[in-house]
């Protein structure tokens, strides 16, 4: 079964369901969660998103802020365009680093970093686009340290991906941050059913 692209309002339960079983959808979607992050060099982590994480997140806000319909709206606005579409994979990445004088310090020297991220598949090179919704770098250069990036694949590096045992490489080209991660077998695969 292809994988859903979009939340409806149809798919979010109501606020006293959803608290009845918040445990249970809380550990499913941990447990898919698991594959579905890369560490990539000392500081970043990529977050893998699908219709289930974005489902999750959904539920979570609304049952956090109590915002009813009107703030469904606002919570789908916001979500859906970080569910994959079929021909991408869709991530959030994390610059964590515990010390706050020292992140500061590195986000200062990491602007555009979201635009350095990118898939290595054999000779094909994936260049992240960053989700277009703001713009995560100040104009004094300074990165956010949460970021959003999509990975637009051809047909060709889909089924390159797909394949069994495929060496893919996750990482930026930065200046202040050039690392590389080889993604584990478990990921590829699980990141392989976000295509159609």
């Amino acid at each position: 079964m292809p994988s859903k692209h979009e939340l409806t309002a149809a798919e979010i339960l109501p606020w006293a369901e959803y608290a009845k079983a918040r445990a249970e959808h809380r550990s499913r979607v941990s447990a898919i969660k698991r594959n579905r992050r890369v560490e990539v060099g000392p500081h970043v982590t990529f977050y893998f998103e699908s219709f289930d994480t974005m489902w999750l997140q959904v539920q979570e806000m609304l049952h956090i802020e109590k915002g009813g319909a009107e703030q469904l709206k606002d919570e789908l606005a916001a979500y859906n365009p970080l569910i994959p579409k079929g021909r991408e994979l869709v991530a959030t990445f994390m610059i964590e680093i515990d010390d706050p004088l020292r992140r500061a310090r590195v986000l200062a020297g990491l602007g555009g970093i979201e635009e350095t991220a990118f898939f290595q598949l054999g000779a094909s090179k994936i260049p992240a686009l960053p989700e277009a919704d703001q713009d995560r770098t100040t104009a004094e250069g300074k990165a956010s340290s949460v970021q959003f990036v999509h990975f637009p694949f051809t047909e060709a590096q889909i089924a390159a991906f797909r394949e069994p045992g495929a060496q893919v490489i996750l990482g930026f080209s930065h200046p202040a941050y050039s690392h590389m991660a080889v993604v584990a077998e478990a990921t590829r695969a699980e990141l392989a059913g976000d295509f159609d």
